[in-house]
């Protein structure tokens, strides 16, 4: 799993960085090959935007969310990611057992 960070307006933290690791990792399970994420972590007034971009087999998946807590932006995004990746996933099974 290859991981990349931009941090935009925003000091770079290990705590936040380690907590999106994690939650990425979580998406794993339901890709066959190693994916790559691109996470980018900006702030703007007093609200915080976080933007993913994961890339697993062969297919590209992104999210992003913005509100006053950092934390909060990124399991927003983890879950309009996770969705993706389900919705994906259960499509590919449909195909096999219809075919």
């Amino acid at each position: 799993m290859k991981i990349s960070y931009s941090f935009r307006h925003v000091d770079p933290s290990e705590g936040v960085k380690k907590y999106a690791a994690d939650k990425i990792g979580r998406l794993q399970k339901f890709l066959r090959s190693p994916l790559s994420a691109d996470v980018t972590i900006s702030k703007e007034r007093h609200l915080h935007q976080v933007s993913i971009s994961v890339t697993g087999d062969g297919v590209r998946y992104a999210g992003t969310e913005e509100s006053e807590d950092t934390y909060a932006s990124i399991d927003l995004c983890i879950d309009k990611i996770d969705r993706q990746v389900r919705e994906a996933k259960s499509t590919v099974v449909a195909k096999r057992r219809t075919s």
